[in-house]
């Protein structure tokens, strides 16, 4: 019997059937704050916002609906990880601030968590850390490198894993070094969407959706459905911060793709282990990541076509099938228990990557425009650090948050194309090469990844 094509696009499987949108913007109108964007950052701005200040009018514009982007596509990875590089920073800003802000960062992991739980939001979270793992020598050594950095870093609980450790929490093929970083979540990532704009709404905000906003100027948004003038607007677009005017370059939107399997029954859990709902990862170049569902499925992601050319976004998550396959060639390498589960789902969302990959925070209050982002796929937990951040710049707070160096960080714009399609795609292409050239058995980092980090200014 043929089996059956797995589900493409139709934005991502994290929402089992699309929402009913909200009404768009009825006509122009006038607010306190307008902010652009009703994903993670928009969403956790509004909501501290409205509790440091519940008289405040706030309105969020939404293209599509709350939750379609990144937002609802990701891999779930509510982490510390930080959306930067901490020795580049430290360089720029010192030491102390990295410091801070790394602390900032695993403490707003707890901050979602409370968050979700005092206001009745049903996310599938379970802190159960991330297990990170290498499977050949050279994955070993940066595995190596990558936890004496978090040593360094002052990230308390990391745990050096043996083989017969890592296997005690989840059976994976071919590992050969692993550790545990305790900073991290399982969360089910449309619901936690989904759940933030109920609450918000909740609290008195306006969200409009289907009202894609064509222009954000000082003291307004303007869309089709007519204009929302306010004293404060901020941009939250986040991977489509490009198709807005003046900002083709600002960052780029790269692509990541996931699928998802259908429910792996318990017999085969039983062989599996992962009875701490662990993240999981990797340290190849052309990375995995990986979280066993509520549900009881297993969803893994990696990039395929990282960047398409000029700047252009997916339509509703489609991705090619060749990387369905890839995925899950990759999923069955490392876990060929599941070999016999068919996959279920297939999808890709679009993260912003900066030029010199370091996200940033910024509130200009002489034209009251302020935005957040450049996540470079680390924005689950970043994104609640930011909006408390950008809440205390606009209500005019001095406070740790306001200190931290990612606060008024620029980056240089991306390069015209077809330097930019060319530049991400021969990185990738090397990258690739190198995961191969390691695979061989080297136990050093391959050299042609060494010279496609430099060439990309990416951390390593």
């Amino acid at each position: 019997m043929p089996t059956q094509a797995p589900l493409n696009g139709y934005v991502s499987h994290w929402f089992d059937e699309l929402p009913i949108t909200r009404a768009p913007l009825p006509g122009s109108r006038d607010a306190d704050v307008c902010i652009v964007g009703a994903g993670y950052t928009g969403l956790w701005t509004a909501y501290y916002l409205k509790r440091a200040d519940p008289s405040l009018r706030i309105v969020i514009l939404e293209a599509r609906f709350a939750g379609y982007g990144a937002s609802g596509r990701n891999g779930g990875w509510l982490s510390g990880l930080v959306p930067g590089d901490r020795e580049r920073m430290a360089q720029q800003y010192g030491r102390d601030g990295v410091v801070a802000w790394q602390r900032a960062l695993n403490d707003a992991v707890d901050e979602v968590i409370e968050v979700a739980g005092r206001e009745g939001i049903e996310a599938g979270i379970v802190k159960g850390g991330t297990l990170e793992v290498a499977r050949n020598p050279a994955q070993a050594t940066r595995l190596a490198a990558a936890m004496a950095a978090e040593q360094r870093w002052q990230i308390d609980g990391i745990q050096s894993l043996t083989k017969a450790e890592a296997a005690q929490r989840i059976q994976l093929d071919g590992v050969v070094a692993a550790y545990h970083n305790p900073h991290c979540a399982r969360i089910q990532p449309a619901q936690l969407a989904r759940g933030l704009a109920d609450t918000v709404e909740r609290l008195g905000v306006d969200i409009y959706e289907r009202s894609p906003v064509t222009d954000i100027a000082s003291g307004r948004a303007t869309t089709s459905w007519g204009t929302v003038t306010a004293p404060v607007v901020l941009r939250a677009t986040e991977g489509f911060t490009a198709g807005l005017p003046g900002l083709k370059r600002r960052w780029l939107p790269m692509n990541s793709s996931m699928i998802a399997t259908d429910p792996i029954p318990e017999q085969v859990w039983a062989t599996i282990g992962w009875q701490g709902r662990e993240t999981l990862g990797d340290t190849a170049h052309g990375f995995f990541y990986a979280q066993r569902t509520v549900d009881d499925r297993i969803a893994i992601g990696g990039r395929s076509v990282p960047y398409r050319f000029g700047s252009r976004t997916d339509r509703d998550g489609r991705v090619p099938d060749r990387t369905i396959r890839s995925l899950t060639a990759t999923l069955h390498a490392i876990l060929p228990q599941v070999s016999g589960i068919p996959i279920a789902h297939g999808w890709c969302g679009v993260l912003a990557v900066p030029r010199d990959w370091e996200a940033t925070v910024d509130f200009d209050r002489a034209t009251g425009l302020g935005w957040a982002g450049g996540y470079v796929g680390h924005g689950v937990t970043a994104t609640n650090l930011a909006a408390r951040t950008l809440t205390d710049l606009i209500v005019g707070r001095t406070s740790p948050l306001t200190e931290l160096p990612w606060v008024g960080h620029r980056s240089k714009n991306w390069e015209p194309e077809p330097l930019r399609w060319l530049g991400v795609r021969g990185m990738y292409l090397a990258y690739k090469a190198a995961d191969w050239h390691e695979a061989r058995g080297t136990a050093r980092t391959s050299p042609i990844a060494v010279v496609a980090d430099k060439i990309a200014g990416r951390p390593h």
